[in-house]
């Protein structure tokens, strides 16, 4: 990222504009919609430069801008069809000590203009980095048709509300509650009249007062394999409420950085035959830090109920007393098998999956190996790569078909995603040539559609059309 988004106060400063034509008339535009005062340099002005003139909108000069033009300046917006002149004012304004926008130039820009989406006193910045305005502004189409119309008034009355709302709700989870109560009747709400909202407010605030003391909560949350685009709707939303993110370690960064900068974020991750946080210390987190009335997520890889300890969790939480509720994810076997472009069960190949895990807390896992071993057997295995050669020892000796295709993919879902398809007598040997040292989703009985080297690069393939997009687009 190139750019920090940020929102610069304009309260008593000075914006300039030096250019003319269209390109220069929606500089002006946008910056008439603050409080900046603004001052156009254009010795062609349009019609409407002038008229915005004569409303008192703006001071035009109808001539060349010099070096003193820019003392005091805080924003300049260099947007002359002469290159030279861009160039020159540039400099000028710098010199001043003012920031720069030069047209159709991002890289000499200091800061740019994105698409806006305006519902004032709610404003939505759209940036591309200059890169490609035309999706820019596709986006902020999207972004207004979800948006009523009369959400900036709606915004307007919490911010006359708020003061209240902070005397009467203790910080954090409980005022985030209320307010997120308030705005999501926003469809309904903003055809309030003024009075009418006033009373909806008071109401409200009146319940939640009444609701007792804050209670905190623990969402289990299931962060899906890692591509965070696999993360269902409701979990992108609690996410994004919590107070304290208790998370495992193969969260992808991606998906922690859907969480509010300002929430505490705890590390428990554990690592097979590895370092890692006792289930004490993370039942202790968890109980500790709802118990202060916060909302807690308990952000686990795949889905929470398949291997997360789930059960383990919730019991310690119930017997504390506090409240829970689980946002189940997508298991790393159903997108490995969307990956793959095949089913995990078929008609005449199997009519049942099995998920499983080779070891657990006491080692390499048992399981009914021969009956895992029957013919038209698919099992999944979860963290698989350090005890392949057990897993095919055992299904080898229990009668398993040595053809039987193993498929094994590493970073299932992520950019760095790679597979290959064996058999069982071969693939923890192919396994340690490939030294995938990821998480690991192995397939017993259960082949790709497509060839591996299609599966090894389908990240690859996927960000080369994405980039293909982007250059259409811009």
């Amino acid at each position: 990222m190139n750019y920090l988004p940020v929102f610069v106060s304009t309260s008593h400063q000075h914006i300039v504009v030096v250019g003319e034509g269209q390109m220069a008339e929606a500089k002006c535009r946008g910056a008439l919609k603050c409080s900046a005062r603004v001052t156009l340099f254009a010795e062609h002005p349009t019609a409407a430069m002038r008229e915005w003139h004569l409303q008192g909108q703006l001071a035009l000069f109808d001539r060349p801008a010099t070096e003193a033009d820019f003392i005091g300046v805080r924003l300049v917006y260099a947007a002359s069809p002469d290159d030279d002149c861009n160039e020159q004012v540039a400099a000028w304004a710098r010199k001043a000590g003012a920031w720069v926008n030069v047209l159709d130039r991002p890289e000499h820009c200091d800061f740019i203009t994105p698409a806006i989406v305006d519902r004032d006193p709610v404003v939505i910045a759209i940036g591309t980095e200059g890169s490609a305005p035309v999706l820019a502004r596709q986006i902020k189409a999207d972004v207004e048709a979800m948006l009523p119309i009369q959400l900036g008034r709606l915004a307007m009355a919490a911010r006359q509300f708020r003061d209240r709302v902070a005397h009467s709700l203790a910080a954090g989870w409980p005022r985030r509650k209320f307010w997120g109560a308030f705005f999501a009747s926003a469809s309904t709400s903003s055809a309030l009249s003024d009075e009418a909202l006033q009373v909806s407010l008071d109401v409200l605030l009146d319940q939640h007062i009444r609701g007792a003391a804050p209670k905190g909560e623990v969402a289990f949350v299931g962060a899906g394999p890692g591509d965070p685009e696999l993360l269902t709707i409701k979990a992108r939303r609690v996410i994004h409420e919590a107070d304290v993110v208790v998370y495992d370690r193969l969260v992808s960064a991606e998906i922690l950085d859907l969480a509010r900068k300002e929430a505490k974020y705890i590390a428990v991750g554990k690592k097979g035959f590895g370092a890692a946080v006792s289930q004490s210390d993370i039942n202790a987190h968890l109980v500790a830090e709802a118990s202060r009335g916060l909302m807690v997520v308990r952000l686990k890889g795949g889905d929470p109920g398949v291997f997360g300890r789930l059960d383990e969790e919730l019991a310690v939480l119930h017997d504390a007393g506090i409240q829970t509720s689980v946002v189940p994810g997508i298991t790393t076997a159903a997108a490995a098998a969307a990956t793959l472009q095949v089913s995990l069960t078929r008609r005449a190949r199997n009519s049942s999956v099995t998920f499983l895990t080779a070891h657990d807390a006491e080692g390499f896992a048992e399981h009914q190996w021969q009956q895992l071993a029957r013919p038209g057997q698919a099992v999944a295995v979860y963290m698989g790569r350090r005890t392949a050669a057990f897993l095919q020892g055992r299904l080898l000796m229990h009668g398993a078909q040595a053809d039987t295709p193993v498929t094994c993919i590493e970073n299932v879902s992520c950019r760095d995603q790679r597979a290959f398809v064996s058999d069982l007598l071969h693939f923890a040997r192919d396994l340690d040539a490939q030294r995938f040292d990821g998480p690991l989703m192995i397939l017993v009985g259960i082949a790709a559609r497509t060839g591996a080297s299609d599966l090894r690069n389908a990240a690859e393939h996927g960000l080369a059309l994405a980039a293909e997009m982007a250059h259409v687009a811009g």
